[in-house]
């Protein structure tokens, strides 16, 4: 028999079984697919065959159905047969095996992205906290100087790494514990976030108003302490994002919004610090800003994180399996305010209904406002509603794994690739400040005393950048980021794989830190005591930055997909992030606590390039390290219960 007629057959069954159970408790006659014209309250049954060669999604179908139904209809269903229409692969009716639609891979759109409204929600609760970290970054070494003016410059710069490392060092002994907290069924991922960002907008006010060095490490280890969000994060982006072919879009959320912090927190640090003394004539005489000089960024920070806070409570969806669909007080309370608002009236939506076979979906169109959003619904409805609706509301698991088994051969070696990346990655962002702010090495008074350099190693001195400068140099990290991450990594991704780009871009890092201390050597319009100026400083900041961001661009979202897809089950996924971030946080802790020490251990003995190339050095290690890991799938341990993925959803 013909594929045609195999076809033909499946259709007839279809239809059949359709009509018989479309005549149970409905007075309403069923309209065969061929019918060209309806009467007034009937409803209107659109079987649609769906070849291999058109494939039709939803809002397509329910377009046809508006075309062919007369307005003052009361009700229409639309039956689509999803079985035969998935999205990435085609069926031989035959009864041949699935076989890929295309050939080559298509790069996916920003636009393609599904559930916008909870990725935009994260984004932005996750811009709050880079925007925080790199705003004190701007003024930290002339803070510290501060605290205490007498200090060195070699012990200021060991003070900055330890103060770097405070936050991620609390961070290290929370934040798995945090993950654990986020898998539980009596809390979830949304409750750990709004903790997170609360703690981080109260060390963020401490902080500000420290007048000593150990007021600003207590606050400093408050806020890591309290905030685990990066990988909780991380994991509702995956149980919002299931299907692979988005995760390099959705997992590059994070990465590029820290590079927007990274332009804006600096800048805002560099101009808000110290107001009386940037700026005289309007604040030299207020007591406030010359008792507290810092606390103006730092309350520019404390209100972007309560924006955000409010935003996560009022708009963040739980992803949890066992707690979507629960109660949730703060979307209750947005509900309640957006109605009182809102215009009333109604439009065409679309409402899925509960599924009569495998293959069958059902969707009911149906008056209610406004067109595009469940979450607008009334309360009880809208949380059943998005419950029944959402592609992952039937639980994929039943089981939990034990904590012992999480450690499977490439977990371990994901995390520890994670690891030389976080440890190198970490140091440079804590120690590069800091080799902006030094003051630049002056062969009329040397320091240390009777120095001379020796090319091409020993040498000594930074680029005695402001803080406005510092800021502004900062930035441009950010923006050559923001730029890559928009235009280069989708589709060399896309392009290359995954774990390819992963591995291409580690050869990248070992290269930038050894040119970094060379910067001190660039020739300055300005003569030495002064800051480093002109065009070629510039531009050689620009060109190490180029190599160093373009590698960070491809490792930091490709490194979040192999952890994530290293969990060796679903049930574990906020457990795995949590881990991760532990490593993370315990590599962002020895580096730049490390690092700060060897960078002040330098400038005394007039080796400032000694600390970056051990830098080299790491990441040449997270180099050879990347080779050994794999991708995985996500779930390569099976326990009793567990439900398979939908096919399309790989």
């Amino acid at each position: 028999m013909s594929k045609r007629s195999d076809y033909d057959g499946v259709q007839s069954e279809d239809r059949r079984a359709l009509n018989r159970e479309g005549e149970e408790g409905d007075d309403e006659s069923l309209v065969d697919s061929d019918k060209e014209s309806v009467d007034d309250g009937d409803v209107l049954d659109l079987e649609l065959g769906i070849h291999s060669s058109a494939y039709n999604d939803v809002d397509a179908a329910a377009a046809a159905l508006l075309t062919a139904s007369p307005p003052s209809r009361a009700r229409a269903t639309l039956n689509l047969d999803t079985g035969a229409a998935l999205p990435d692969r085609r069926q031989d009716l035959a009864g041949d095996s699935l076989r890929p639609a295309h050939s080559s891979q298509k790069v996916v759109a920003w636009r393609d992205l599904p559930r916008k409204k909870q990725l935009v929600v994260i984004t932005l609760a996750r811009l709050s906290e880079p925007l925080v970290q790199t705003s004190l970054q701007a003024y930290m070494f002339y803070q510290l100087q501060w605290f205490e003016s007498s200090l060195p410059d070699s012990v200021i710069a060991s003070q900055a790494g330890i103060l770097h490392a405070s936050f991620t060092a609390a961070q290290f002994f929370t934040a798995m514990l945090w993950g654990r907290v986020a898998d539980s069924t009596w809390a979830g991922r949304k409750t750990v976030i709004l903790i997170g960002l609360l703690g981080t907008l109260v060390s963020v006010i401490g902080y500000g108003f420290s007048t000593k060095f150990y007021q600003a490490l207590l606050f400093r280890c408050l806020g890591g302490a309290t905030n685990g969000n990066v990988g909780v994060m991380r994991t509702m982006i995956s149980e919002v994002v299931h299907e692979k072919k988005y995760q390099s879009r959705a997992f590059l959320l994070l990465p590029m919004t820290f590079n927007i912090g990274v332009i804006i927190g600096p800048i805002l640090g560099g101009i808000l610090s110290d107001p009386a003394g940037s700026y005289p004539d309007i604040f030299g005489n207020m007591d406030f800003f010359l008792q507290f000089p810092y606390a103006a960024p730092n309350l520019v920070s404390a209100g972007f994180l309560l924006i955000a806070l409010v935003m996560c409570w009022l708009f963040l969806e739980e992803t949890h399996d066992a707690l979507r669909g629960k109660r949730d007080l703060g979307i209750i309370v947005r509900q309640k305010i957006t109605s009182m608002f809102k215009r009333q009236g109604t439009s065409i939506a679309y409402t899925r209904l509960r599924s009569r076979g495998n293959s069958i979906s059902t969707v009911e169109m149906s008056p209610i406002s406004p067109r595009d959003s469940l979450e607008d619904l009334p309360p009880a409805a809208t949380q059943h509603q998005r419950h029944a609706s959402s592609p992952g509301s039937k639980r994929r698991y039943t089981q939990t794994l034990p904590f012992r088994r999480i450690f499977t051969w490439n977990v371990t070696g994901t995390l520890i690739t994670h690891f030389f990346l976080a440890f190198h990655i970490g140091t440079f962002n804590s120690l590069w400040f800091v080799f902006l702010s030094t003051p630049v090495y002056d062969p009329a008074n040397p320091d240390p005393p009777g120095f001379v350099p020796h090319l091409p190693f020993r040498f000594t001195g930074g680029l005695g950048l402001q803080p406005r400068s510092v800021g502004i140099a900062m930035a441009v990290l950010g923006v050559i980021g923001i730029t890559l991450q928009l235009f280069l990594y989708p589709r060399m991704s896309s392009r290359l794989g995954t774990l390819r780009s992963y591995r291409l871009c580690l050869f990248l890092f070992p290269v930038a830190y050894a040119l970094v201390p060379f910067l001190s050597l660039v020739p300055s319009a300005s003569a030495p005591p002064s800051p480093k100026s002109g065009w070629a400083v510039w531009a050689a900041i620009a060109g190490v930055l180029l190599v160093q961001v373009t590698g960070r661009t491809f490792a930091l979202p490709g490194q979040t997909i192999l952890v994530n897809n290293c969990t060796p089950h679903p049930s574990v996924l906020g457990t795995v992030h949590g881990l991760g971030q532990s490593v993370s946080s315990f590599a962002r802790t020895v580096g730049p606590a490390l690092g700060g020490w060897l960078y002040g251990l330098g400038l005394s003995r007039g080796l400032v390039g000694g600390v970056f190339w051990g830098i080299a050095a790491m990441a040449a290690c997270g180099l050879v390290a990347g080779f050994g890991v794999r991708e995985g799938d996500g779930h390569e341990i099976w326990l009793g219960g567990d439900e398979a993925e939908d096919e399309g959803l790989k």
